[in-house]
């Protein structure tokens, strides 16, 4: 009987120093873990966390913890976007003409790679494409959803990006308040710029459907003819040549929205869901190279994150990383029906 008692006793002894040896472990790797991250060999590893947490309000803290604002700003300065003016601007004519007015198909597409997936749309009339904004622009934002059926749409994207000061545990203040422009159906909806002159990263259309991306003031979009514009970037490609040639673009690995412009016109849609395990997300250059891939000409980037959504033909095509689903935001890009 005791020698069994004293097995029993040794079991019990060796169970609990396993599980103190895993616990410790697990507090040693979490302890250690971001400085071997920040402070080891690990260049690229450390370029694409750093990129992803701060295009992250919520995930900025994984680095303004271990970095020193400096350090963080000497890491995001490494990879730049090239930048680039798109061609024969005074004539708004940016190497595209537009031939498929009167071709009212959507062509749609699975994309993938390595570590995601991904929807793509090809709008072959890009007059059809408009700019919706929030009904409630200074209080709250909508989903994304929600505009496009306020403005019958067919397709639609999430747009430019916004101050994010949501209030309350539903985040009901998320999308409130855009920044930069908003533009439709030719009207200045929302101005966070004032000053006519400067230039911010731009999405735009004109009224015969050209797209513009790269840096614009609001004086230089009234000249152009623009009738439909958000604030964001950078731009990816220009006049069909890639902006993002080494490095990974700089924002990390993180979920995607995208517009692009075809010689023939076409307007290329294309959002890549990310923060899961079947789809971590995209780096810019990643989306870039998707755009080239399907014939972008022009082509830019849109609010990602928590924010890229694909909405078509009724439904939610994508996954949207949200915890709550969708996001609400200040602006979308649609596909008008026909």
């Amino acid at each position: 009987m005791k020698k069994t008692r004293k097995r029993k006793k040794n079991k019990m002894s060796s169970g609990k120093l396993f599980l103190l040896f895993i616990l410790f472990e697990v507090v040693f790797t979490a302890i250690t873990g971001p400085f071997t991250l920040y402070y080891g060999p690990f260049k690229n590893v450390k370029t694409t966390v750093v990129g992803a947490a701060m295009t992250t309000y919520s995930l900025q803290w994984l680095a303004t913890t271990f970095l020193s604002d400096e350090k963080i700003k000497e890491i995001m300065s490494e990879q730049k976007v090239q930048s680039l003016v798109q061609n024969n601007l005074e004539g708004v004519d940016s190497g595209v003409v537009v031939k498929n007015e009167n071709d009212n198909s959507i062509e749609r597409y699975d994309v993938s790679g390595i570590k995601f997936k991904g929807y793509l749309l090809v709008v072959n009339d890009p007059t059809r494409i408009k700019v919706g904004y929030s009904s409630k622009l200074g209080t709250e934002g909508e989903l994304t959803s929600d505009i496009a059926k306020d403005n019958n749409a067919i397709a639609a994207i999430n747009g430019g990006g916004f101050t994010d000061e949501s209030t309350g545990s539903k985040w009901t203040g998320t999308g409130a308040n855009p920044a930069g422009v908003i533009i439709s159906g030719g009207k200045t909806i929302y101005d966070g710029v004032k000053n006519e002159n400067e230039k911010r990263e731009t999405v735009a259309l004109t009224q015969t459907g050209k797209l513009l991306v790269g840096p614009y003031s609001t004086k230089q979009m009234g000249t152009f003819g623009v009738t439909e514009a958000v604030s964001f970037g950078p731009a990816m490609i220009v006049n069909g040549q890639k902006m993002i040639t080494k490095g990974d673009g700089g924002w990390g690995i993180a979920p995607r929205t995208c517009i692009a412009q075809r010689k023939d016109g076409a307007i290329l849609l294309l959002v890549i869901d990310g923060r899961e395990l079947r789809s971590i997300g995209a780096t810019l250059k990643e989306a870039q190279d998707i755009m080239y891939e399907y014939g972008a000409y022009n082509a830019t980037n849109l609010d990602g994150g928590s924010s890229s959504t694909m909405f078509y033909d009724d439904e939610i095509i994508n996954n949207p990383c949200d915890s709550l689903g969708e996001r609400s935001v200040s602006s979308i890009i649609y596909v008008t029906k026909k």
